[in-house]
């Protein structure tokens, strides 16, 4: 490994230890209790080297939002490209967003806690990062709408209005896992999830 590969793969390290330690914290206390002091500490790094890398907090906060969004946006785009009919596309987002709120449950969690809370907590330049990296996705899912719409295959007429209608309903479902021991003891929280995706889809045919 050359000098300039080793430098950038010590960088990347840095730049972990740093997401590591915000994503434990904002779990652990909440956005509005972390410094950058305090990342400081948990990832046992200088506060200047913080600095180094971002320029503050939110900058580190949006860090972590956008990687777990881009991840997700990479499965949706694989299956978006894929030769099969477009309600199947639709249902196929779906399970893997559900699988993605149980196997990246880290990177689900920070995108929730910030979709959930009632407070904006970023400058609107921030904010409007979040938000487009976000926008990704709603457009992967609206191109599937359109396209089935030309072929025949949906009866839509406006694919923009569902498919936020369909990311904002797949979110709200994925919650209701937490009420299995409650008011869903006797049903499958996956089966009522399958079941309200099919009911969405077949509301456009």
């Amino acid at each position: 490994m050359g000098v300039k590969e080793r430098k950038a793969l010590e960088k990347q390290i840095r730049r972990d230890q740093i997401l590591d330690a915000a994503r434990t914290l904002l779990f652990s206390s909440g956005l509005e209790s972390i410094s950058i002091s305090r990342i400081s500490k948990q990832s046992e790094l200088g506060v200047g080297t913080i600095y180094f890398y971002y320029k503050n907090k939110e900058e580190i906060f949006v860090a972590l939002q956008k990687e777990g969004v881009t991840l997700l946006y990479s499965i949706i785009f694989q299956i978006s490209k894929k030769d099969i009919d477009h309600g199947e596309k639709l249902i196929r987002i779906a399970k893997a967003y559900y699988k993605f709120s149980q196997e990246q449950k880290h990177y689900f969690d920070i995108i929730n806690y910030f979709l959930s809370s009632p407070i904006v907590f970023f400058e609107p330049d921030l904010k409007n990062q979040i938000d487009m990296s976000g926008r990704k996705i709603l457009v992967l899912i609206k191109d599937i709408v359109d396209e089935g719409i030309q072929k025949g295959v949906f009866n839509e007429k406006d694919p923009k209005k569902f498919s936020i209608m369909f990311w904002g309903t797949l979110h709200g479902l994925i919650h209701f896992k937490k009420l299995e021991k409650t008011i869903l003891e006797k049903e499958s929280h996956e089966k009522l999830f399958d079941y309200s995706v099919q009911k969405l889809i077949h509301s456009i045919k």
